[in-house]
């Protein structure tokens, strides 16, 4: 939804034909605030682009989102846009797309909801804020990192929260890339946990936590549970949000061939993943497609230093299983060719200086399916060797980022609990048809910490820096073992400097990269 301004608008332009703008959307309030709509879970911006970006919010009811939108914090020349419907086939939510905002600019939101049947009775507004991606060479910065929680970690008051966020949050960054695994609708909270240390974990319940996640009003439910805590809104408000979904988003290791546990009524995981992707899409301010409804790999365009290539590794893959032909087909998708296809044609087309890829899983660590024993392949990495199976994709994709002169590619992911830095050296892998990079681990953000994976050697991984728990302890987000990452490009020189943080906000490992070309 355009906000009705030329496409290469000034800021002095927005202000001026803004005005009068609030007059427009003054409403009297006619009854108590309990009678009124209200913003019931905060408000979300995110997909921010040089000139746009999406802004999401809940009423407490049916009714209709009123925005605003600004460059100054006191709101002085504010627009209004049409209302929004927020309704109960969309547990009432609400999102739209900003567009035509000035490059490089502080812009500010505030949503209220209005009563559908009472026009004139409204709601107190709920103010955000986001930086639109620069057109010049500026400074960016912005954080990643995915695993909330999870291992039956929920919001703990006694312990401060979700952490990490306000840490995150303290770093003033552009954007979040939220790596996956925003929820685990697979997991199941206790009101209390004795710790190894004999204290208590006391988690925030409510009813739908009680149970694994098999309505669309479940899944819903996990995601809304997050957003009750205040750290998680407060960063909301302030940082826009790059989101991709991994695996708990629906269940544990879910793919089209997966066997329900007996914990489930509903056995059909197509159905399950449906329902999960409706809430997911519900939930978060992600540009929506119009190509592929629900579609959720998509390009931002973060000014001339970063394009970032979101990832979707869930929607297309086949079967968890061995993985282990020798020649690509179905049971070896993992992108799927379209996606790959695409990938391919926006890291050629790219004139960024940075190609961040947003992997929602590591490329080389090793991830089980059947973690007891050992045995199938959650991931990409098929174990030592040649490339098998879905490693395939990966090895075409980087013989491409060679034979067509990409430079600058840096994977960031999470999924594996623990913080790792690996740089992929070609003269150490079995397939050596591509130019070295680096890719960061983080998380989790707010779950249990996890052990370090073995690695596999096809493409030549070394591992400069880990950060883990100890194998077989069970740690909580109390123990300070959360993890999440931290970029920062410099506007001058373009170089790239990564930092992975703990949520106590030490600095545990950084390296600086020099652009190829600038």
């Amino acid at each position: 939804m355009k906000i009705g301004f030329s496409r290469r608008i000034s800021r002095r332009r927005f202000v001026k034909t803004a005005a009068g703008a609030a007059a427009m959307v003054a409403m009297p309030y006619l009854s108590r605030a309990a009678d009124r709509p209200a913003v019931s879970h905060g408000v979300q911006s995110g997909d921010v682009s040089s000139d746009s970006g999406v802004v999401w919010g809940r009423a407490d009811r049916p009714a209709q989102m009123l925005v605003e939108v600004a460059t100054t914090e006191s709101f002085k020349d504010a627009r209004a846009l049409p209302p929004i419907a927020a309704l109960p086939e969309g547990d009432f939510t609400a999102k739209v797309l900003l567009e035509n905002l000035p490059a490089g600019q502080e812009i500010f939101y505030r949503i209220k909801f209005r009563d559908l049947s009472h026009p004139y009775l409204a709601g107190e507004a709920v103010t955000g804020r986001f930086r639109t991606a620069p057109a010049d060479r500026r400074d960016v910065s912005f954080v990643w990192g995915g695993d909330v929680a999870g291992q039956g970690w929920g919001i703990n008051p006694d312990d401060g929260g979700m952490k990490s966020f306000a840490v995150m949050r303290r770093h003033r960054p552009d954007f979040l890339i939220h790596s996956g695994d925003t929820i685990y609708a697979d997991g199941v909270f206790s009101p209390e946990v004795k710790l190894p240390n004999g204290k208590l974990w006391k988690n925030l319940m409510i009813p739908e936590k009680t149970k694994v996640a098999e309505t669309t009003e479940e899944f819903r439910a996990a995601h809304k549970y997050n957003l009750l805590d205040d750290n998680v809104r407060a960063f909301n408000a302030e940082v826009p949000i790059f989101v991709q979904w991994d695996d708990h988003e629906v269940v544990n290791n879910w793919s089209a061939s997966k066997v329900l546990p007996a914990t489930y009524k509903v056995r059909d995981i197509n159905l399950l993943a449906a329902r999960a992707s409706r809430a997911f899409h519900d939930m978060y301010p992600l540009r929506e497609s119009l190509v592929e409804p629900g579609r959720v790999y998509r390009t931002i365009h973060y000014g001339p230093h970063l394009d970032v290539f979101m990832l979707d590794e869930r929607s297309y893959r086949g079967p968890n299983g061995a993985n282990l032909q020798e020649t690509y087909g179905p049971a070896a998708y993992f992108l799927g060719p379209d996606q790959l296809a695409w990938l391919k044609r926006g890291l050629k087309a790219s004139k960024a200086i940075w190609k961040v890829i947003a992997s929602d899983m590591p490329l080389s660590l090793i991830v089980y399916d059947d973690y007891a024993n050992r045995r199938g392949s959650e991931a990409f990495a098929q174990g030592d060797g040649p490339p098998r199976g879905r490693e395939l994709e990966i090895a075409d994709l980087l013989r491409f980022i060679r034979d067509n002169g990409v430079t600058n590619t840096v994977w960031l992911t999470a999924d594996v609990h623990y913080a790792a830095a690996h740089f992929y050296n070609p003269d150490k892998a079995q397939l050596q048809e591509f130019n070295p990079f680096w890719e960061f681990v983080a998380g989790p953000l707010h779950a249990g910490t996890g052990w370090q994976n073995e690695l596999d050697d096809t493409f030549g991984p070394e591992v400069r820096f880990a950060k883990a728990a100890p194998s077989g302890a069970i740690l909580s987000p109390s123990d300070g073992l959360q993890f999440f990452g931290h970029v920062r490009i410099d506007g001058a020189t373009g170089q790239m400097t990564v930092t992975l943080r703990d949520r106590n906000d030490a600095a545990l490992w950084s390296t600086t990269l020099n652009p190829k070309s600038i």
